[in-house]
C-alpha cells in the first residue's frame, strides 16, 4: 500500500482572510508547506485534525517586545509609581546583573508561553547601552535556538539614548555588526532635542549602510511638544525607505492639538511608515502625571487606520519593570486596543485582529513566508472561534498551534457545567 504524500491533514476548517470573509476548507501539508485547499480533499496523512468548523488564521505577530526584560517584575524592586522613567531606573539596575543563561532562559520561557497562545513571529528589542552588549549576545543566541518553530528578530536598541553615553553610538553600530536585524532608536531620551534629531538621522545613515530595518521608540511621552515622528517621517520620505521604517509607541500624537495632527496625517500619506502601538502597557504608563481630564496615552490608531497606514500591535512588556502583568496572549492586545481606540464597529474589530496578524507581517517585512496560501510555509493557529469578533470577545483559545508543518502545540478548550438547579421555585 502506498505510503500518504501528506503529513498533515486538517479538515472541516473555516479559513480566515484578510478581508474578514471566511471559506470553509480542508488543508494539507508536506515537508513543512501547504500543498493543498480545497472545500474537500480526496486524500490521506499519518495525522489528520478534524476541526469541526473552528476558526483557523494565520499565527499571530508579536510587533513589539522586550524580551531581554521580560519576566524581571521586582527584580531589584517594583516600581511603585508606575511610570516610564522610574521603570528605566529600574532597569538599569537589574541590568548590570544580566548574563547570557539568565537572558537566554527567560526569553526562551516567554517564547513558549507565547507560541502555546499562538505567536509563532516576533520583534524583541535588546538593549545594546551597556558595553558588554550581553542582552544582544543573549537574544542573538535564542534567534538561533528557536528558529525551527519561532522567527525572532532583534532590534538594537539603545534604551539610554544614542548619545545619551560616550559609548553608545559606538555600541549601536557594533550590535548591527554582530547581526541584529534592526536599528532601534528613543530620540525623545536623549539629553537634548538637537541630540534626539541627530540620533533620527544617524539611525537611518545606519540602517543603509548595514542594509537593515528600523524600529525607532518614537515619542513615548505625554509631551505635546515631543515631535520625533516628523524627523522620522522626513527621512523616510528623503531615504525612500518607508515600507522598512517603524515609528513604535508615538503616544504624544494622541496629545498634539489636531491642527498640528491633522497637518501630520496628511505628510505621512507620502510614506509607508510601519505604525506599532502597544495598548496594554501605554494605558497603564501614560498620563501618570493627570489630574482630570486624564489621557489615554496611545496614539491615533484609528485615524492612521483609516487612512491606510499600516498599523499593528504589541505587547512591548511582559512581567517586567515598566508592566507586571501580561501573559503573551496577542488577543489580550487587540481586546485592549478594541476598547482604549474605541474601535467596536464590526470592521473597526476585524481591523484589530488585522493587527496582530497580517498587518504586524507587514511591520516585519515576512510577507513572503506568511499566510495560508499553497506554497507558503505551513504556519497556522486553530482558535475556538467562529470569526475574529468571536476570537476577541471571548480570548478565544489557541486549540492547535502548526509551525513549519509540525503540531508544536495543543491545548484543550476549558468547559463549564451548570450545577445548580434553577427547577426548584421557594416561596
Amino acid at each position: 500500500m502506498a505510503q500518504p504524500s501528506n503529513d498533515l491533514l486538517l479538515r472541516r476548517c473555516r479559513l480566515l482572510h484578510p478581508t474578514a470573509s471566511i471559506t470553509d476548507v480542508d488543508i494539507a501539508i508536506a515537508d513543512g508547506r501547504i500543498v493543498a485547499i480545497a472545500p474537500q480533499l480526496d486524500c490521506t496523512a499519518p495525522l489528520e485534525l478534524d476541526i469541526q468548523g473552528q476558526l483557523v488564521s494565520p499565527p499571530f505577530v508579536e510587533s513589539h517586545v522586550h524580551l531581554d526584560s521580560a519576566l524581571t517584575a521586582g527584580e531589584p524592586r517594583w516600581n511603585q509609581s508606575g511610570t516610564l522613567f522610574e521603570g528605566i531606573e529600574i532597569w538599569r539596575d537589574r541590568k548590570q546583573t544580566l548574563t547570557l543563561d539568565d537572558v537566554k532562559e527567560r526569553a526562551i520561557a516567554t517564547l513558549k508561553q507565547q507560541a502555546m497562545q499562538g505567536v509563532l513571529f516576533v520583534r524583541s528589542h535588546a538593549d545594546v547601552s551597556e558595553k558588554n552588549l550581553i542582552a544582544l549576545q543573549g537574544l542573538l543566541e535564542v534567534r538561533e535556538q528557536v528558529k525551527d518553530w519561532m522567527t525572532l528578530q532583534v532590534v538594537a536598541f539603545p534604551q539610554d539614548g544614542l548619545y545619551g553615553g560616550p559609548q553608545n553610538a559606538e555600541l549601536m553600530e557594533e550590535a548591527l555588526k554582530l547581526g541584529a536585524d534592526a536599528v532601534g532608536g528613543i530620540p525623545h531620551y536623549e539629553l537634548t532635542r538637537e541630540d534626539g534629531v541627530r540620533s533620527v538621522h544617524r539611525i537611518f545613515e545606519l540602517a543603509e549602510k548595514y542594509d537593515r530595518l528600523i524600529d525607532v521608540h518614537c515619542d513615548e511621552i505625554d509631551d505635546d511638544q515631543s515631535r520625533f515622528l516628523e524627523v522620522v517621517m522626513a527621512c523616510a520620505i528623503r531615504s525612500g525607505m518607508g515600507t522598512e521604517v517603524t515609528a513604535s509607541h508615538t503616544t504624544a500624537f494622541g496629545s498634539y492639538n489636531n491642527a498640528y495632527a491633522f497637518k501630520l496625517l496628511g505628510l505621512l500619506q507620502r510614506t509607508q511608515v510601519n505604525f506599532v502601538s502597544n495598548p496594554l502597557i501605554n494605558i497603564t504608563l501614560q498620563g501618570r502625571t493627570d489630574t482630570y481630564p486624564k489621557r489615554r496615552g496611545v496614539t491615533r490608531v484609528k485615524e492612521l487606520w483609516q487612512q491606510g497606514q499600516n498599523v499593528s500591535l504589541g505587547h512591548d512588556c511582559i512581567q517586567d519593570p515598566w508592566y507586571s502583568l501580561g501573559t503573551g496572549n496577542m488577543l489580550d492586545v487587540a481586546t485592549m486596543a478594541v476598547h482604549v481606540c474605541q474601535m467596536t464597529g464590526m470592521s473597526e474589530m476585524n481591523a484589530c485582529y488585522n493587527m496582530v496578524t497580517w498587518n504586524g507581517a507587514k511591520t516585519l517585512q515576512i510577507d513572503d513566508c506568511y499566510g495560508i496560501e499553497v506554497g507558503k510555509p505551513a504556519n497556522l493557529i486553530v482558535l475556538d472561534a467562529i470569526d475574529p469578533y468571536d476570537a476577541i470577545r471571548r480570548r478565544a483559545t489557541v486549540r492547535y498551534v502548526i509551525s513549519r508543518g509540525k503540531l508544536i502545540a495543543q491545548t484543550d478548550s476549558p468547559t463549564s457545567h451548570w450545577k445548580a438547579d434553577t427547577s426548584v421555585v421557594t416561596g
